[in-house]
């Protein structure tokens, strides 16, 4: 089977895309290397040294004896992605091509903009090659949990049936996105179930929650396989972050009141779901959600979690609440159902001591390499405009008039 995988060069697209090889699968990354580029302009950088991704490929050929193509190109030219999926002829597209971080969001009117464009026009481009070339093809798209926000209400797998003066209808899920990234992906959601109902098309929309973990069977394989590990308050996530305050002595930083539940799963289920996917594909029109999780917990409960590992571990680290960035219930109710991946076969790794000794331990190893003036959220989401990188500028400057800006258009009235 022929697989693409966009952003392939990515935190998840890496190691999905030897998973699938070494599986037999033929692959295509696509990659245009701007999370690479995002880094250089924030000052943040992956804690594990990332090769680059002829690097990893070249490595990966001499590990496994596989291949795997390289395409360099933006999914928002769409001559480029057609040409490839024209090309290539794919049996599914696996989408992880997509401006994921939502703090990174929330920096400024530019870099919403940004997240916007990069993710609805990048995947209207993909469904369009698809439907252009290879109709058959079955779309696998990386959606959040984070669409649905937090409801009052259990949170369904994608839809809901409502009863509304006396009739019923089956109806997708109401979505309360807490950033212009979330947002982008609840449109990235309904273009897809469009294009699903218009053409024909075969999707699954998984809706992930936090991944955790950075070893896969095929990163541990060579050094230059590995994927990237991000910390900083751009592009970490809780469970890193913990883990780095916990191996430098810092107080593990909880946002607000720690209430704060999302879905967690391990990297290596990750694959597993995407493989589930691909074996198990969308019939043609069949637009299905999945949410893709394994556990749920709350940022204070991972603190304790961290917090516990790192004692039995020799180090004594404190838990220090500090105001939340986001705007955002600190507690609330938080039931999301997750049963369709299992159903399909999946057996969740589930978070543990033992696995949280083996994330304390790797960045153990990497530790002379925190920067600590990294850790601290950088994105006030109360603020229109802020620093758009550690050690930068804000972003105020853009909304102050340029010297040279050609003057206001004169309205002439009627009288």
């Amino acid at each position: 089977m022929r697989v693409i995988v966009t952003g392939g060069d990515g935190y998840l697209g890496w190691p999905q895309a030897m998973y699938l090889s070494k599986r037999g699968y033929d692959v295509c990354v696509v990659d245009n290397f701007n999370r690479r580029l995002w880094d250089l302009e924030g000052g943040t950088e992956s804690l594990i040294p990332i090769a680059s991704l002829h690097d990893r490929v070249a490595a990966w050929r001499e590990t496994s004896g596989k291949s795997i193509q390289i395409a360099v190109g933006d999914l928002t030219d769409y001559p480029f992605i057609s040409g490839v999926v024209r090309d290539f002829k794919p049996d599914a597209v696996v989408h992880y091509g997509e401006q994921r971080s939502a703090p990174f969001s929330m920096i400024d009117r530019r870099h919403s903009v940004l997240t916007q464009v990069n993710n609805i026009v990048g995947t209207l481009n993909v469904v369009y090659s698809i439907r252009d070339h290879v109709p058959e093809c079955h779309l696998v798209k990386l959606g959040t949990m984070g669409e649905y926000g937090t409801p009052n209400i259990d949170i369904e797998e994608g839809f809901i049936e409502i009863t509304h003066n006396g009739r019923t209808d089956t109806l997708p899920y109401p979505k309360q996105p807490g950033s212009f990234y979330h947002l982008s992906k609840v449109h990235d959601s309904h273009n897809i179930q469009f294009t699903c109902k218009i053409w024909g098309i075969r999707a699954t929309d998984l809706n992930q929650g936090v991944v955790y973990g950075v070893e896969t069977d095929e990163t541990m394989l060579d050094e230059r396989l590995a994927t990237r590990f991000d910390y900083d308050g751009i592009w970490g996530t809780v469970l890193n972050r913990f883990c780095i305050e916990a191996a430098i002595g810092h107080p593990l930083t909880v946002h607000g009141k720690g209430g704060q539940t999302r879905g967690y799963l391990n990297i290596r289920d990750t694959m597993r779901c995407i493989e589930i996917a691909i074996e198990k594909p969308a019939k043609p029109g069949e637009y299905r959600v999945f949410n893709q999780f394994t556990e749920q917990f709350s940022v204070a409960q991972l603190a304790e979690l961290i917090q516990a590992a790192a004692k039995h571990k020799g180090r004594s680290v404190e838990i220090q609440h500090i105001a939340d960035p986001r705007v955002e219930a600190e507690v609330h109710y938080y039931n999301a159902k997750h049963t369709k991946l299992i159903d399909l076969g999946l057996k969740p790794r589930l978070l543990s001591e033992t696995l949280i000794d083996s994330v304390l331990d790797k960045v153990e190893h990497y530790k002379h390499r925190v920067k600590k003036d990294r850790i601290e959220a950088l994105v006030n989401w109360r603020n229109t405009s802020n620093a758009i990188g550690y050690g930068t500028l804000s972003a105020k400057a853009e909304a102050e008039p340029e010297a040279d800006a050609k003057p206001k258009p004169r309205i002439s009235r009627a009288r």
